[in-house]
Formats: structure tokens, sequence, C-alpha cells
């Protein structure tokens, strides 16, 4: 017993005049810990997982590139107001038009290009009456009695053609102002020198030379309208 209380003594007296060596274990062994506590905090992080333990990359699709300073155009339909926004009328894809009996038989007697004659104008109400008032040996006077059936002031023209072989000496008017008159390829054309009144009539007469006994004029017209008495 007294070997054992001796050697106790010796060694905390030796650790009592070494205090050093107690510090220097404390330090190692809070070392250590930081080192295991370090280590520990590592193998939790994402960042620290072997590369056997990580998931298989997935490419991802590579998205268009947009400009920020351009905005993407978007059509958006106008709204529909009921009476006022037009309707197409374009018949269905599957929809083929047919021509029917009365339009194909229009089109065939139509030609491409052709356009419709125009109406004949209305018949002038003015007209003209032709006699003989004198004849002697190859000479002759012709009358033209015009006529208006209208109930408004007219001017009136008379274009007449001479018989064959005659010569036009002269031409008047009965009581009434004075034309003008003019021979143009065998045709005589006399305008009147003023409006017939409504239901009036006067007289142009010719004077005709070297006729041969022919008095008969080979055309005669008033306004149009083919003369009466020939």
């Amino acid at each position: 017993m007294s070997g054992t209380r001796r050697r106790t003594s010796r060694g905390a007296t030796a650790l009592a005049s070494s205090p050093w060596v107690v510090v220097a274990t404390g330090v190692v062994v809070m070392v250590v810990l930081l080192v295991v506590a370090l280590a520990a905090s590592r193998s939790r992080e994402p960042g620290s997982a072997r590369p056997a333990d990580l998931p298989a990359t997935v490419a991802l699709p590579e998205l268009p590139s947009r400009s920020p300073s351009r905005a993407a155009a978007v059509a958006v339909p106008a709204p529909v107001v009921p009476g006022l926004s037009p309707r197409r009328s374009d018949p269905p894809p599957d929809a083929t038009p047919s021509a029917g009996p009365a339009s194909s038989a229009a089109g065939a007697g139509a030609q491409p290009g052709s356009a419709p004659s125009p109406p004949p104008p209305p018949a002038s109400p003015v007209t003209g009456r032709y006699r003989v008032t004198e004849a002697w040996g190859d000479g002759f006077i012709g009358e033209v009695l015009v006529s208006n059936a209208a109930t408004g002031r007219r001017p009136w023209t008379v274009r007449l053609v001479p018989p064959a072989g005659s010569r036009l000496v002269t031409s008047w008017v009965e009581g009434a102002p004075q034309g003008s008159g003019r021979m143009s390829d065998g045709v005589f054309t006399y305008s009147s020198g003023a409006d017939l009144d409504g239901g009036a009539s006067v007289a142009l007469r010719f004077h005709f030379e070297r006729a041969a006994g022919n008095t008969r004029p080979s055309g005669c017209a008033v306004d149009g309208n083919p003369c009466t008495g020939l």
C-alpha cells in the first residue's frame, strides 16, 4: 500500500509540475474533433457528392433567342359587331359552282369582248310629205311639206336625192325664215332657219332642170323619217 501511494503521488506531482502536457492534449483532441466535423458537413453538401451518385444530365431543347427590344406580333381578331362586320360568303372548299341551263345558253350566244348595241333613238315627231307643184318641158318644182307633231318648237332637216340626170337650180321655204342648203355626194341637205312650232307645217320647195319628165326623187327624208307621197 505504501508503494502504490508513492507512485500515485509521483504521477500527480509530475502532472502538476508539467501543465503544458494537459493543454497540448486538449488542443490535439479539439483539432481532431474539428476535422471530423468539417468532413461530416462537406459530405452533406449537394456539390460534394461523388460523380457516381449524381443523376445523368438531361439535354434540354434549345429555345430560339428573341430580341428583348421587339415584342412578338400577335394577330388579334377584330370584334364582330352584328349588322356592321362583314361576313365571308365564300363557298365551302368542296362546293363547286355549276352553271345552270339558262346561263349556259346565254353564254353560248354571247361573243367574248362584244358589248350590247345601244337601243335606237326614238323617232322624231317632225315628218315630211313630197309632191310636185308644177312641171314643164324638162323642168319641175317639187315640194316637201314639213310638219311638227310635237307640242313644242323643233328644228328640222330635209335630205333629198334629186332625180337621176336632173340639176338642182334653187330651193326656198314658203312664208318662213330661210335656212341653208348644200349639195354633197349627190345628196342635198337643207337645214331650217327657224324652229317649227308644235302642230305647224312649212313648205320647202325645189326647182329642178333637165329632169326629162322624171319628177320623182331617188330619196327623201325629214329628220330621218322617210317622206310620204313618193
